[in-house]
């Protein structure tokens, strides 16, 4: 068994969670995610707890469980609490406006991007140079931040580009004669 299913998933009080043999269902105060199940992972509710069991003793079963169990816990706490991710602009003249589903980015180039958010996804744009990404699915939130990133990643030599947060630039020295 995977050391990740080991692990029962906490329910908080106010989500409800729907088992069935093909998928589960996690809805809460912030909104409402469905997942598709492996035929290898039995999911059983006990109280407060969802456990996760491997139905065979094969690698892709016990792997199945830690990957199941993974993404039910992310289920449970974005529609509890939801995700956020931060993005930084770096660069002289780099900024971004949120207008509803559409992220106005001016990065450099010659003309401005407009980046369509998909449902779900929200973005705030407290200061110029800050992009804050929230919703309730982490897989869309992530992939969503990955877009925009590779708009203009940034570049080792002066660390300018879309960079997340927490995100570390090692800055190479130039050529020197």
């Amino acid at each position: 068994m995977s050391r990740v299913a080991k692990n029962p998933v906490a329910i908080p009080a106010k989500v409800e969670i729907v088992l069935n043999p093909t998928n589960i269902s996690v809805s809460g105060p912030l909104g409402k995610l469905t997942q598709p199940l492996t035929a290898g992972v039995k999911l059983a509710r006990e109280g407060d707890n969802i456990t996760f069991v491997a139905v065979n003793d094969t690698q892709h079963a016990r792997a199945m469980s830690g990957t199941t169990r993974a993404l039910v816990a992310n289920m449970v706490k974005g529609v509890s609490e939801g995700f956020t991710r931060k993005l930084t602009l770096i660069g002289v003249g780099y900024k971004a406006a949120a207008q509803g589903a559409v992220l106005n980015l001016d990065l450099g180039y010659s003309h401005p991007i407009k980046h369509q958010l998909p449902e779900g996804v929200k973005a705030q744009t407290p200061t110029p140079t800050e992009i804050i990404l929230t919703g309730v699915d982490k897989q869309v939130i992530g992939q969503v931040a990955a877009q925009i990133r590779a708009y203009r990643a940034p570049e080792p030599y002066k660390g300018k580009g879309v960079r997340y947060e927490d995100e570390v630039v090692a800055i190479k020295e130039t050529k020197k004669k």
